[in-house]
Parts: structure tokens; C-alpha cells; sequence
């Protein structure tokens, strides 16, 4: 493939842990020694000598890698979570995604606790009502009102494309939302000062058995900056992560990590296609929809697989029509590169398949593939889809540990379509993308490692490598290949 799309775009992931309770360890504990042994043993990375948020991130926390990425522990819940490098091709991105994964089930195997603890790139807690985050990072035009005016043609594709991009779930929460706010007594973390407004509580819902998205029932807002008790499709982030010109990040809240290749490339191949369309204003405002967070339910709870959304005029669609019309627009961008013609053959045969049979895509789709599996335990367990245990079988189908997880083994079997190389997820575990400033950050990190600097700081857009020497990595898509060879010691 050649460079890719014309973004840049990456994913942050929170891995869920358990612990064996027999084994007296706390989960912190197990996050903590995964961290410190990528760091300090493996010296995959350069941990953070300085706090990069005293309330998020915290100093030694984490820090940046050999590969471009992010490994840190978040101070908001002590969990484990992995930033991939900036990307400018979806292929390069799974990579990236899944190298990030083999670290962290490397480091727990190599510290002797993978016998007792598992990770889980899941995005619910079934019994406990918690949710997890798997935030998409997009590159985006700084248009005047996005957030008031351009968004909107934005909110019927997020709620949506769930019918190819969930990850499935069983069962379902329903949102107790008092309005309660909280007082200084319950306030635990100094986090919750800047990131909580209002509270909820969330119970089982026993009607519904089985669902497409595992975040659907935990959105309660389109658009909110405060979101650790008011999740929100998108968090609005105006800061350098990717910004550069014209050009800002755009932060998606709802996502889920899709253990499929196949589905995880057209999410975020989709996804940029619509921001194309978005930014050039090539969508009709009569594809706006009228109640974007019911639709978003309600087609995660379709039983029935029609999808429906309704339009700001009252008319319905159904989603496999909203996105054939998305398609049409985006086939002006066909021939542009290799990239962009793979994502509309396979949207456009991903829709034709949804609307014939879903099932037939168990090899290419999360939530199809669980539903084969659950479908199976139920028949061969003789239970129904009430009992506890499905809960069990989801959960497992998201276990890092190959040795564990549903996936890996329907993947064995053969019933996983893969889009990148073994290889090439290998490579990700220590090698940038060669087209993204990741690839001066880790060269300019290796080079941190190696020399034992006492003193430095990296971020997205800078390294200094002592008080006096700062290089500057501003343009996200340049990968300062002539820069750092010009670097002395």
C-alpha cells in the first residue's frame, strides 16, 4: 500500500483487568508491574519524568515508546491503556493496535502473573455497569462551528455504523440518570473536580438478551467535555495532540475495539471518508437525524436487523439506505489511492451483505462472530440467553491471552478475514510508522534509552532531549527523517 489516507488518526484503548481473587493481588497492582516492566526491564519506552497531567497522568505513569505509541496507567480508575502512534493508513493503525496489545500480554507473561490476571480490550463491566474507553483521534479541518453546525451531518454515520463496527454484547444497562450532582464528600479523585458534573446509577436491563454496541446503552450526551458521568459521542479536545494550521483533533467517544481486522479497518476507513465528505460539504443537510442518542439504542437493540433512523423531517431510513447514500457521495474520492478503493469495495460489500443475511459476515464482523459463539454455548450448554454465564463467554471473547480469548480461537478455526500481515504486527512492536512524525518521536526515544539521559521530556509534537535542546515536531504527517540525522549529540 502507499501512504494511505490523507489523515492522520489514532486510537486510545482501556484494558479492563481481573484478578484471580486467590491470589491476594489488587488489580493496581498488576497494572503498575506490567508498566514498570515494559519501562524498566524491557526498556521498550521512556517513562515520564515529569507529570503530564498531575491529575490524569501523573509523573512515571508511563510514557512514550520504541514504536511510536503510548503505554501509561490512567489515574482515573488505575488501568492500563495504550496510545497508538499517529497513522495516515488504517493498515499501519491495526497494526500498530494489536502490537500494543502483544506488549502489555508479553510484559504480564514475563513478570509470572498471566496465570492470575487478564487483560481485556472489552468496553463494559456486565455486572458492575462500568464502561470502558476506546477513543478514536481524527485529524480535522478547524471549521468555523463545527461543533454547532457540521457535526450534525456527522451524528447519523456514528450511530450507525455500529452495524459493521460493534463489537456486540449481551444483555443491556439501563441509565438511572437522577441529575444529582456531586458534593465534596463524594468526590474521590482530583479528577472528579474538572471531569464530573452530574452522576447516574445503571441497572441490568433484562429485555434486551443480545445487542450490536457494548457503549450504546452509556451514551447520554451528543457532545460534553466532562464525560466520566456523561458519556458523549464526541469529547471535544482542542489541544496539540494533532492540531497543526487549519487543523485540530477531533475526539470520538463512542467506539469500540473491534478484535476483527476486517471490521476495525472499516470503522476508521469509513470514518475518514465521512469527514471528507463532512469538511468539503458534500452531505445534504436532509440527512440529519432528528433524535441522534435514541437512534443510536434502538439500532443497537434491533432484534430484527432493519436499523432504522429517523430525519430531522420525520421521515425513517434504514441504515444499510443512509449509508448506500454516504457511498454514492464518497465514489468521488475513488482512484485518489489504493487505500481509499479498498474502503468503498468493502463498504459497499459489507452493506449488501448486512442487508441479504448478517450472519454470513462471521468472519469479518465482532458482533456477528460473538453471536455465532453465544449461539453455539447456548445450544450446547442447554441454557438460554437469561443465564449468567453468556456474560462469561462475552468477556472471554475480548482475553488478550491467545491461550484464553473466543476470538483467538474462532480466529484459529479460521473464521477471521485479516487485512494485515503477522509480520507487520511483529514489526509494530518496535517500529513507528515510516510516514508520521511517530517515527522522529521513537527514533529521538531510542535515543533517550540508549544514552541514559537524566534529564528530558517528550510529547506528540516535541522532544527535548536535555533543558538546552528541544526538537520540534509540529506537522503530523512529516516524519522529520532529515532533522533527526542532523541532530548531534
Amino acid at each position: 500500500m502507499p501512504d494511505g489516507l490523507n489523515r492522520i488518526f489514532g486510537v486510545e484503548t482501556e484494558f479492563g483487568c481481573l484478578v484471580d481473587p486467590a491470589s491476594h493481588l489488587q488489580y493496581e497492582q498488576v497494572v503498575e508491574a506490567v508498566k514498570d516492566h515494559v519501562f524498566h526491564t524491557q526498556r521498550l519506552g521512556a517513562i515520564d519524568l515529569q507529570p503530564r497531567d498531575e491529575a490524569f497522568e501523573p509523573a512515571f505513569s508511563g510514557g512514550f515508546l520504541i514504536n511510536g505509541g503510548r503505554l501509561y496507567v490512567d489515574a482515573v480508575g488505575s488501568h492500563e491503556e495504550y496510545a497508538t502512534p499517529e497513522c495516515r493508513s488504517v493498515f499501519d493503525l491495526i497494526a500498530s493496535d494489536r502490537a500494543g496489545q502483544r506488549l502489555i500480554q508479553r510484559a504480564l507473561e514475563e513478570v509470572g502473573l498471566a496465570d492470575i490476571a487478564w487483560f481485556y480490550n472489552n468496553s463494559v463491566d456486565h455486572f458492575g455497569g462500568h464502561t470502558f474507553g476506546c477513543h478514536e483521534n481524527y485529524l480535522v479541518k478547524s471549521i468555523d462551528g463545527f461543533l454547532n453546525d457540521a457535526v450534525q451531518l456527522l451524528y447519523p454515520f456514528l450511530v450507525t455504523r455500529q452495524i459493521y463496527a460493534g463489537v456486540g454484547r449481551v444483555g443491556g444497562h439501563r441509565i438511572q440518570y437522577s441529575g444529582t450532582r456531586l458534593t465534596g464528600n463524594d468526590l474521590r479523585n482530583v479528577v472528579d473536580y474538572i471531569w464530573v458534573s452530574n452522576v447516574y446509577g445503571v441497572d441490568p436491563d433484562e429485555s434486551v438478551t443480545y445487542q450490536l454496541s457494548q457503549r450504546a446503552d452509556h451514551i447520554i450526551k451528543t457532545i460534553a467535555s466532562r464525560v466520566r458521568f456523561n458519556r458523549a459521542l464526541i469529547n471535544p479536545k482542542w489541544e496539540s495532540f494533532y492540531s497543526y494550521g487549519d487543523t485540530t483533533r477531533l475526539h470520538l467517544l463512542f467506539g469500540e475495539p473491534n478484535q476483527m481486522q476486517y471490521a476495525y479497518a472499516l470503522k476508521v476507513g469509513t470514518t475518514c471518508l465521512i469527514l471528507d465528505l463532512v469538511e468539503r460539504g458534500m452531505i445534504p443537510t436532509h440527512l440529519r437525524c432528528a433524535d441522534p442518542l435514541g437512534d443510536l439504542k434502538n439500532i443497537s437493540r434491533d432484534p430484527t436487523y432493519k436499523w432504522m433512523i429517523t430525519l430531522e423531517d420525520g421521515t425513517t431510513l434504514r441504515a444499510c439506505d443512509l449509508h448506500r447514500e454516504y457511498i454514492a457521495l464518497a465514489e468521488s474520492f475513488r482512484g485518489r489511492d489504493e487505500e481509499t478503493d479498498w474502503i468503498l469495495d468493502e463498504w459497499k460489500n459489507t452493506i449488501s451483505a448486512l442487508e441479504s443475511d448478517p450472519m454470513q459476515l462471521y468472519d469479518k464482523l465482532d458482533w456477528v462472530a460473538k453471536k455465532r459463539i453465544l449461539d453455539e454455548y447456548v445450544a450446547d450448554a442447554g441454557v438460554d440467553w437469561s443465564d449468567d454465564s453468556l456474560h462469561s463467554v462475552d468477556l472471554e471473547y475480548h482475553n488478550l491471552n491467545p491461550e484464553r480469548s473466543l476470538y483467538d480461537a474462532w480466529e484459529a478455526m479460521g473464521n477471521a478475514t485479516k487485512v494485515v500481515r503477522e509480520t507487520q504486527i511483529l514489526d509494530a512492536m518496535t517500529d513507528p510508522p515510516p510516514n508520521t512524525r511517530a517515527f522522529a518521536r521513537a527514533h529521538l526515544v531510542r535515543r533517550l534509552i540508549s544514552e541514559l539521559r537524566p534529564t528530558y521530556w517528550v510529547d506528540w509534537d516535541a522532544v527535548y532531549l536535555n533543558r538546552q535542546t528541544a526538537v520540534e515536531l509540529p506537522d503530523p504527517f512529516d516524519n522529520y527523517a532529515d532533522l533527526i540525522e542532523g541532530i548531534g549529540k
